[in-house]
C-alpha cells in the first residue's frame, strides 16, 4: 500500500547508506516500512552501487512516498549519512544499515522514550544474527547495564555517568535515535573514513547531550559472519581507528569537555587501540604496532597516568609491553 504524504515534519528520519547491498536490501527495507511507527520518512543514499540495490531502491521509491532515493558516487558510509543528514526533516535522526533488519516496534519505542524525556539521544538494545547459521546471539558489549545511573533520563556529566559514558554503549549509530535540532545545532558529522567513521559521531553526540534515555529492549538485529562486511577488510584502513580517536580527543578539549571526561577518554583509547591491534594480522598489525609505541599512546594521553587509572589491569599490563619491548622480540 502506497504511503500517504505528509504535510507536517515525520517524527523520524530513518537514514540508510546503501552501497552493493542487493542481497539484504528487500529484508532491511521491508522491515523499516512495517514498523508500527508509520510518520516516517527514510531516506536512502545510494553510494554508488555495482549491483542492482539501486534499481531495488527505486522500485520501493514508486510503492511508498515515505521513500526518499538519493544517489551519490561512491564515498562511503560517513558521506552518504552526512548526505542524508542535509535532506532530514525528522524531529529524530535514525541511522541504520542495509544488511541488519529491524523488530516492527523499533521506531515507536525509541521515539516515544526519547520525545517524553526530551532526550537528545535514546539507546536501546540489540542482538546479532549470524548469517551463515542463521542463530541469534546476545551483543553484551552494546548495551551495559552495570554502567547505568538508576534514574533517567541522565547526563554525561554526571558524577555517576562520566567516567562509563565510553563503556556503557558501543560506539556504532543503529541502536540509537538523535534529536535532528542537537546533531544541527553542534554541527555534528560523521567522518569521512572507510572504517570507524561513525565512532566521532556516535561518542561525541553522547558526550555532548543534555539528555541520555535507554530502551532495555532488543529492538535491531546486526547481521554478522558476513563475507562481503567492510570489518572484513580493516587490514586496508589500519589507521582509520587512530585518525577517529585523535578527532575526538580534539573536539573534546575544543568543548571544554576533555578535564572532565579525560578518564573515559583514555581508558576508552587504550580498550579500542588495543582491540585493533590484537585483531590486526601481518603487516597491518606492525604498522599499528609501531605507531602506538611511537607516538599513538603518548598522544592518546595513556603514558602520562599510572596503573590505578586504568579500568582493566590486564590492557594496562599489554599497554606497557607493547611500549617497552621492539617489535620484533614482541609475542602475542
Amino acid at each position: 500500500m502506497k504511503g500517504k504524504s505528509m504535510e507536517k515534519n515525520p517524527k523520524v528520519s530513518v537514514i540508510m547508506p546503501i552501497y552493493n547491498s542487493s542481497e539484504f536490501l528487500r529484508d532491511g527495507l521491508d522491515s523499516i516500512l512495517k514498523q508500527t511507527l508509520a510518520d516516517i520518512e527514510i531516506i536512502c543514499v545510494d553510494d554508488g552501487s555495482k549491483d542492482n540495490s539501486l534499481e531495488i531502491l527505486r522500485e520501493y521509491e514508486k510503492k511508498d512516498s515515505r521513500i526518499r532515493v538519493i544517489a551519490q558516487e561512491n564515498q562511503g558510509a560517513g558521506a552518504a549519512r552526512n548526505h542524508g543528514i542535509s535532506y532530514a526533516k525528522g524531529e529524530y535522526l535514525s541511522f541504520l544499515d542495509s544488511d541488519d533488519f529491524f523488530e516492527r516496534d523499533m521506531l515507536k519505542d525509541a521515539y516515544d522514550a526519547a520525545h517524553a524525556a526530551e532526550a537528545d539521544v535514546c539507546v536501546f538494545d540489540a542482538d546479532l544474527f549470524d548469517h551463515t547459521t542463521k542463530e541469534y546471539k546476545p551483543c553484551t558489549w552494546a548495551f551495559r547495564r552495570q554502567y547505568f545511573p538508576d534514574h533517567q533520563p541522565f547526563s554525561p556529566l554526571e558524577e555517576e555517568v562520566r567516567d562509563n559514558i565510553f563503556r556503557m554503549f558501543n560506539g556504532w549509530p543503529w541502536d540509537k535515535l538523535y534529536r535532528r535540532e542537537f546533531v544541527e545545532r553542534i554541527h555534528l558529522e560523521y567522518q569521512n573514513l572507510r572504517t570507524t567513521n561513525d565512532m566521532f559521531f556516535v561518542f561525541i553526540g553522547l558526550a555532548r547531550a543534555k539528555k541520555i534515555v535507554t530502551v532495555d529492549k532488543v529492538l535491531v538485529h546486526q547481521r554478522v559472519n558476513v563475507k562481503t562486511s567492510l570489518s572484513r577488510t580493516r587490514e586496508k584502513s589500519w589507521n582509520c581507528f587512530y585518525t577517529a580517536l585523535l578527532a575526538m580527543q580534539e573536539e573534546l578539549k575544543r568543548c571544554r569537555l576533555y578535564e572532565r571526561l579525560e578518564k573515559a577518554f583514555v581508558n576508552w583509547a587504550l580498550n579500542f587501540s588495543l582491540w585493533q591491534l590484537n585483531t590486526m594480522e601481518g603487516e597491518a598489525f606492525n604498522k599499528t604496532y609501531n605507531l602506538l609505541k611511537r607516538e599513538g599512546f603518548e598522544r592518546l594521553d595513556i603514558t602520562r597516568h599510572d596503573r590505578s587509572y586504568f579500568f582493566n589491569s590486564k590492557e594496562y599490563l599489554q599497554f606497557l609491553k607493547v611500549f617497552t619491548t621492539p617489535r620484533e622480540k614482541y609475542e602475542r
